[in-house]
């Protein structure tokens, strides 16, 4: 698409709303904790901070604001307010800390036009072996720059089995003569923003309503590697029924939230 050549500001707001799932299979109550430890431990709003900041210069933004806390027993939460273009010291505002955290668990802030925020999920039941962790990050930006550029940062940020996107862009601007314009990049699938040997990995469905530039893509990781669904064990010590109960759970549970539906089992059996 030609370079746009605009009147006042860029109103259009684009937001990208990220979320991954990684799935674990933990056999007893004690892996199923380690498991959860681990992930908050590894996922903790120090690290989601980095990974946030990081997103806010790949797509070229300024952070002003950073707002984080770590929760009792487990998930944590990080808000980045930030801006298209730097802002003088002198027209920020002094309860803003420019992405330099003091020393203590949280920062309180608040949300302008643009903003980037994460919330970690890590999820189990006392009764299923099956652990998930879910992380859920939302980019929205107004003007120029567009949070999709970062995509493959984000997915290489964490083990996903699951990814379900969406990115919309909202509002309209005005060219010279004063026609509104709905759109100020081209784009056709959110696929489009994703390395091909990222997409070699995963099965994907898009549904894409370009009319209302709304666009929506689920990636499921299409190998399974059991050393990577188990916690405080490797394949070799598990016998090949327990290998291949764990394959059918995994790949049930990963396949439900693809498809965002409980899959039904026939009953009874063999006799």
């Amino acid at each position: 698409m030609e370079k746009l050549t605009l009147y006042g500001f860029n109103n259009l707001t684009k937001t990208l709303s990220f979320n991954i799932y990684d799935v674990c299979y933990t056999r007893t109550e004690e892996e199923r904790k380690a498991y959860i430890d681990y992930i908050n431990d590894q996922y903790n709003s120090e690290r989601l901070t980095r990974i946030l900041t990081d997103v806010t210069k790949i797509i070229d933004a300024n952070v002003l604001n950073i707002a984080k806390q770590d929760y009792d027993p487990i998930g944590a939460s990080v808000t980045l307010l930030i801006s298209e273009e730097s802002v003088h010291t002198e027209y920020i505002d002094p309860s803003c800390n420019l992405g330099i955290l003091p020393k203590k668990e949280s920062v309180v802030a608040h949300l302008d036009k643009s903003h980037v925020t994460v919330h970690t999920y890590p999820e189990s039941h006392p009764d299923h072996s099956i652990a998930t962790f879910r992380v859920d990050i939302d980019v929205s930006t107004c003007g120029k720059v567009s949070p999709i550029k970062a995509l493959n940062y984000l997915i290489q940020s964490f083990d996903s089995d699951v990814i379900i996107m969406d990115y919309r862009v909202r509002g309209f601007t005005r060219d010279l003569s004063g026609k509104k314009l709905y759109m100020d990049h081209e784009l056709h699938s959110i696929q489009d923003y994703i390395d091909k040997t990222i997409l070699e990995r995963y099965t994907t469905i898009d549904v894409n309503l370009d009319h209302s530039n709304i666009f929506h893509t689920k990636m499921m990781l299409n190998e399974f590697v059991l050393d990577n669904y188990i916690f405080n064990v490797t394949s070799n010590d598990l016998s090949k029924p327990e290998k291949v109960k764990i394959q059918a759970e995994v790949n049930r549970e990963i396949a439900e939230i693809f498809y965002g539906m409980n899959i039904p089992t026939m009953k009874g059996g063999v006799k």
